[in-house]
């Protein structure tokens, strides 16, 4: 790709996209095109990145967002509702929204892309996440235009509004940080500044259907998880271990008054599932090494430029 070609990444201001961003200006693309209803994220993006054009416009619906994929050289599709308490936001931000990406696509004859799938396609977990996921991935396979497809698993680094920038902002406000059960639950964290480099990575070779699960490549048990992030910001926050099935009761009575609660009996319980995800050679394959766990952390919460910028929800 040549650096002046334009790149279009709906569903651009949130976690993945924000750190895209900066990846891609890094590298010296100049035509990026961000769509997403956000209001607070995208303000986020645009106060950050002038040069960027950013359009907030809900992705479900017909907009001018359509008019701006005319003349793009790829997509990178990242939308993706996480978390919600009913499938209707799922059905909506991870169906209908890439049908309508997909139809300006085609209509536009635009000859790439790359879909940000999730792990989950191959997890046990059974949720609405999962499976429309599933349904979105299937969704790009069928499309007819070239593609590749990227399975991270959970991801973290700059931006990070829920998995672990929630969890160090709470840390912070509280005296004691719950862990349910004994807290060994393998998880194979991604840094997303790792994965961003995936993505360049793929704009500038086009591997053509090709399906990758993108996993971190260090194995970290969650309650280790926690301690290195109480560690890489000197918190004297007390972890405490408490059962299983009181820490579920209390994240059903905190979804009783939040609408849009930060993490879910759901998503505890695709935490406990024991997945063990595909470890490929990534950073051989897209020539891109591995951050060390430890770093990846120092990099999240220890810099001075964007540590301190916090997404909404």
């Amino acid at each position: 790709m040549n650096k002046n070609d334009k790149i279009v990444l709906p569903g651009g201001a949130g976690l993945v996209g924000q750190n895209l961003v900066v990846q891609l200006k890094k590298q010296g693309y100049k035509n990026l095109i961000v769509v997403d209803k956000h209001t607070a994220n995208i303000n986020i993006l645009r106060n950050l990145h002038p040069d960027v054009v950013c359009i907030e416009e809900d992705l479900v619906d017909d907009g001018s967002w359509q008019l701006h994929m005319k003349g793009a050289a790829a997509i990178v599709m990242l939308q993706a509702q996480i978390g919600a308490k009913s499938s209707a936001p799922f059905i909506a931000n991870n169906i209908n929204s890439t049908k309508m990406v997909l139809d300006a696509a085609t209509k536009y004859s635009i000859p790439y892309i790359v879909h940000i799938s999730s792990s989950v396609v191959e997890s046990i977990a059974d949720d609405d996440y999962t499976e429309t996921k599933k349904q979105q991935e299937d969704m790009v396979k069928a499309s007819g235009i070239a593609h590749c497809v990227l399975r991270p698993t959970l991801m973290f680094g700059l931006f990070d509004r829920k998995h672990f920038g929630w969890l160090s902002r709470f840390m912070k406000r509280i005296p004691i940080f719950p862990i349910p059960g004994d807290g060994r639950y393998m998880r194979q964290p991604l840094y997303v500044g790792d994965f961003c480099r995936i993505i360049e990575h793929c704009l500038q070779n086009q591997p053509a259907s090709q399906v990758y699960n993108i996993s971190g490549k260090e194995k970290v048990d969650y309650i280790d998880i926690i301690r290195e992030i109480k560690k890489a910001q000197n918190l004297k926050t007390w972890i405490l271990n408490i059962p299983y099935s009181l820490f579920w009761l209390l994240l059903t009575i905190y979804a009783l008054f939040s609408s849009n609660p930060p993490f879910t009996t759901s998503q505890l319980k695709a935490l406990t599932a024991k997945d063990d995800f595909e470890l490929i050679p990534w950073w051989d394959i897209f020539d891109s090494p591995a951050t060390p766990f430890s770093q990846a952390i120092r990099e999240t919460f220890c810099d001075e430029k964007y540590s301190g910028v916090v997404l909404e929800f």
